[in-house]
């Protein structure tokens, strides 16, 4: 049952980013951004209410960073998606667990110093290597010269990502319940999205155009549950891998909704990024035991 429900998650989100790709040739992602965290917050004041969860909290600060980092993340994916073919997006975006494991790496070896040998991060080391591999296999093929800026932007989202989801496990050891966490990270945003429509503007609303932003913060929001009540009742580790099937969803709604094509070295690519991924939650699992789910 609770692979059933990473499933589901995986196909929102994945189904999420189609309502994006539709929704960026209306709104810029600031708008986007600032539209699905509003819907975000409305539906959590509510769903805080019934279930008896205080939204104060002892560690405002550490709201704040989480929302900044998630913020950027969010609204570099919501840009990718809307330059990149809906696969490659994806992928970048999911990248976060092989960046988790450069991290952890980089800060193993200076606290550790000549007390960590090269050797003894052997896999971590494989990891991110192999992660990058995947990076470049599935871009150089599958990228026109127009699409180079989505791309960094899109590694970009996969970084702070990274930096999200530390945080986010920062504040579940800090005592803090995912619903409290998840609305300050929708509060933040509502606001860097609403301060970024202040400097690119704001774009008309155009019925039925308009109608996709409701649909992303829904499904953004019950991928969101979906995925946090299968890392709680199942076994991380499978839950964890379940989550990369949002890839071959998202590569499928691309070739069915946009007439996207990956060559075979770009789906060789995603594989690698998919198995590095896989194996970096393994070794961020050891690390980081009993986090709670990443946000999207």
């Amino acid at each position: 049952m609770q692979a059933l429900w990473m499933l589901l998650a995986s196909v929102l989100f994945a189904t999420m980013g189609v309502c994006i790709k539709f929704a960026s040739s209306h709104f810029n992602s600031f708008e986007i951004v600032c539209y699905r965290g509003l819907v975000g917050m409305v539906f959590l004041i509510g769903m805080t209410r019934v279930n008896g969860v205080s939204l104060r909290t002892q560690v405002p600060m550490m709201h704040v960073w989480r929302s900044i980092v998630g913020t950027i993340s969010l609204t570099a994916w919501f840009f990718a998606i809307a330059a990149l073919p809906l696969a490659t997006a994806m992928t970048l975006n999911y990248m976060s667990s092989v960046w988790i494991a450069a991290f952890l790496l980089g800060g193993a070896l200076l606290v550790q110093g000549r007390n960590a040998p090269i050797r003894q991060q052997g896999p971590l080391f494989l990891t991110v290597l192999a992660g990058f591999a995947g990076v470049a296999m599935m871009l150089r093929p599958t990228l026109a010269e127009s699409q180079m800026l989505g791309a960094l932007v899109g590694l970009l989202s996969g970084i702070f990502a990274a930096f999200a989801y530390l945080q986010v496990a920062a504040l579940s050891r800090a005592g803090e319940p995912e619903s409290r966490t998840v609305f300050y990270f929708s509060v933040g945003a509502v606001l860097a999205g609403g301060l970024g429509m202040l400097f690119v503007g704001v774009s008309p609303w155009h019925w039925p155009s308009a109608l996709w932003l409701l649909p992303i913060g829904v499904l953004a929001l019950f991928g969101q549950l979906c995925m946090t009540r299968a890392y709680s009742r199942g076994a991380t580790m499978v839950v964890a891998n379940l989550q990369y099937s949002g890839i071959v969803m998202a590569g499928i709604y691309g070739i069915i909704f946009f007439g996207e094509q990956l060559p075979l070295i770009g789906w060789l690519g995603m594989a690698l990024i998919i198995v590095s991924g896989i194996t970096a939650t393994v070794l961020r699992t050891r690390t980081v035991p009993n986090a709670p789910a990443e946000e999207h």
